[in-house]
């Protein structure tokens, strides 16, 4: 039987880091790939949207930058537009696009109204078309004394209970529950599914890794490779791991930084000041196909971020993790569980740079075992990296209600009888 249309809109507001943009591009990837006749289109205000590529049949629209500070504030992307016209031109985009895009799913990433209720319009209008619309949860959403409180402010539950089909999880249970500390109704954890985390590789559309030094064969060694995501709040990692090799110069691998495109451009140059006096440290600012330097190393250093973790996982490879701790604490619950699981090990928060925190010889026996480290798959854990499948799994059976196929015919017939 010959593959369903399947149009899919997903949205991610994305105002700090790399995190919901790669997340949905990795699930509208697997759909397409899944289905010759499937379509997807991200909605996202990342400033770096389009430094990523895109599989054929798999678009973006952008819509007005908003940023998140790290006290939790928001302002403009652009200083010189008011933040409530950002929100109101981010809201009218979004609603023109779904309205346009007549898809017949629609995937939100983490924030059920969107950034300060931006999608209650476009909720609204495909909620009354019958089209199903599903909010995708990462692993471990924050510390329930703050997740609770939050989510009161925002009303999330009115909006599961108004709008949503399903609640899918990019994770698994006995990694952790991210919303068993909301009073959610019966009815609503019905429609709560864990997926599985989302299996990563290497595009094959991906141009080869460059050569940059302490990654070549001809450089007889292993390297690590150290990456704080998206950098925004990265520089105390990337400080630790520069402190490890200026005490001990002689750490068997070298280490490839690569900085991420949101890293303070002063600290980014201070790094790199560092940088040009040790021998066995390289540096990138930022690689859209970091898959490819993640599947050759010998071991990844990270914060922890959702993507991250579903790389070391995918790619098997050792992995030290340092969560940040603020504003939310996230990384720490899912680096906690990983390392009493056996997938990873970790290190403290270091803080920021000059903090006391991070003494170099601490990192450099880390970075010394790391290689020789367990890897992930030394632990068995069933349906681990199955999210992509269930994904596409979970898509086609919303989209095949009989209610969907309704209204599609529906809009189909108005649209011939309009011509």
């Amino acid at each position: 039987m010959a593959a369903r249309p399947m149009r899919v809109l997903l949205y991610c507001h994305d105002t700090f880091g790399l995190g919901h943009l790669r997340r949905s591009r990795a699930i509208a990837h697997a759909i397409v790939a899944a289905n010759k006749r499937a379509r997807c289109l991200i909605v996202s205000g990342s400033p770096v949207l389009g430094d990523f590529d895109y599989r054929a049949r798999v678009d973006y629209i952008s819509i007005p930058g908003v940023i998140k500070r790290r006290s939790g504030a928001y302002v403009a992307a652009d200083a010189h537009v008011d933040l409530e016209q950002t929100l109101a031109m981010r809201r009218a985009i979004i609603a023109e696009t779904a309205e346009a895009f007549d898809p017949h799913l629609f995937i939100v990433d983490k924030e059920p109204w969107g950034l300060r209720g931006e999608l209650a319009p476009t909720l609204d209008a495909l909620h009354r078309r019958g089209v199903p619309i599903v909010l995708g949860l990462r692993d471990v959403l924050d510390d329930p004394s703050l997740l609770v409180p939050e989510w009161g402010r925002n009303d999330n539950v009115t909006a599961l209970a108004r709008y949503y089909d399903q609640i899918w999880v990019y994770g698994l249970p006995q990694m952790y529950e991210p919303l068993a500390c909301i009073d959610l109704p019966r009815s609503l954890r019905r429609r709560i599914v864990y997926t599985g985390y989302l299996r990563r590789e290497v595009s094959a559309f991906a141009p080869p890794p460059a050569n940059l030094p302490g990654t070549t064969k001809e450089d007889g060694r292993p390297y690590i490779l150290v990456t704080p995501g998206g950098g925004g709040d990265g520089d105390g990692l990337v400080d630790w791991v520069l402190n490890a090799y200026e005490a001990d110069p002689a750490i068997p691998a070298n280490a490839v930084i690569v900085f991420g495109p949101f890293l303070d451009s002063t600290a980014r140059t201070g790094f790199l000041h560092r940088i040009e006096k040790l021998e066995r440290v390289h540096a990138l600012v930022f690689d859209a196909h970091i898959e490819g330097l993640m599947a050759n190393c010998a071991g990844i250093v990270a914060m922890g971020g959702y993507n991250t973790f579903c790389e070391i996982l995918s790619f098997d490879k050792p992995a030290l993790v340092v969560p940040r701790t603020t504003p939310r604490l996230e990384q720490w619950l899912r680096a906690r569980r990983a390392e009493e699981l056996g997938l990873v090990a970790t290190l403290p928060d270091p803080g920021p740079p000059g903090s006391g925190r991070a003494p170099g010889r601490v990192m450099a026996t880390a970075l010394r075992h790391l290689p020789q480290q367990r890897r992930p798959s030394d632990v068995v854990v069933p349906g681990l990296l199955d999210g992509l499948d269930n994904i596409n799994r979970l898509a086609r059976r919303l989209i095949r209600r009989p209610s969907v196929q309704a209204v599609a015919a529906d809009r189909g017939a108005n649209r011939a009888a309009i011509r």
